[in-house]
């Protein structure tokens, strides 16, 4: 009973500053002339970290100095829960994030990823997919980084699922390197099959050095997306099981 009133007040607190902060984007967009929205981007990302310390959760972010500041990502991320989303809004970059299309039919969430220019994709539709990888390209070349959940899902179980090669083959024909980032503590600090929330508990975000991709070819994203999806697992909790990679 303790539980499900607590995680009651949580999600009020969290709906309330979500519908508080809208109009505030909103203001932001109007008067943003950066056709990336930059400054949109940032005001929404810092709700993001708002969302994390009106949460019962303690955010822990190590290895910020691996990241240059001058250069931009293709940010790889494992997915445990709706925590992480505002855990990797700790991540100091201009960036845009590809986001499920059903996100932003969402009511006020949905308008604010669209204010911020993050970037739609139906995962089904192959054109879909292709074409959102193309604006993601295009983002890139204008100077924004873009964030990636390369398993497509929140894993239901902590271990780490498939990944998929698309943001690979991104970095590599951009000649962008890769910024691999993993995540431990989310699943079970908000558990993906139901809306309580677990105990108050460190949700660790651990900034992996960046991979390059220089000389590569498309032909070589297979075994870049399993080099890097090893890396993130040999860093989890040692209870974070591996997968096997994605064909």
């Amino acid at each position: 009973m303790f539980r499900a009133l607590r995680s009651g007040w949580i999600w009020a607190a969290n709906v309330t500053l979500i519908l508080l902060w809208t109009p505030l984007i909103a203001l932001v967009r109007l008067f943003d002339r950066d056709p990336l929205h930059r400054r949109t981007a940032r005001w929404y990302r810092k709700l993001g970290r708002v969302l994390a310390r009106v949460n019962p959760w303690c955010v822990e972010v190590v290895g910020l100095e691996q990241i240059d500041l001058g250069r931009n990502y293709v940010v790889v991320s494992n997915h445990q829960s709706l925590a992480d989303i505002p855990v990797v809004c700790h991540v100091p970059l201009d960036t845009k994030w590809l986001a499920k299309a059903e996100l932003f039919r969402v009511p006020v969430i949905g308008w604010m990823l669209r204010m911020a220019g993050d970037i739609p994709v139906d995962r089904s539709d192959r054109r879909n997919a292709a074409r959102a990888l193309l604006e993601c390209a295009r983002r890139l070349r204008q100077g924004c980084s873009v964030v990636f959940f390369p398993e497509g899902t929140r894993s239901p179980d902590g271990k780490v699922l498939p990944f998929n090669e698309g943001p690979f083959q991104l970095a590599i024909r951009e000649q962008v390197p890769i910024l691999p980032l993993a995540i431990s503590g989310s699943g079970s600090a908000l558990p993906r099959d139901t809306w309580m929330f677990g105990p108050t508990q460190t949700v660790r975000l651990l900034v992996l050095q960046p991979v390059g991709v220089e000389g590569m070819t498309v032909k070589e994203s297979g075994a870049l997306r399993d080099r890097v999806r090893q890396q993130i697992v040999d860093v989890l909790p040692s209870n974070t099981c591996d997968a096997p990679s994605a064909p």
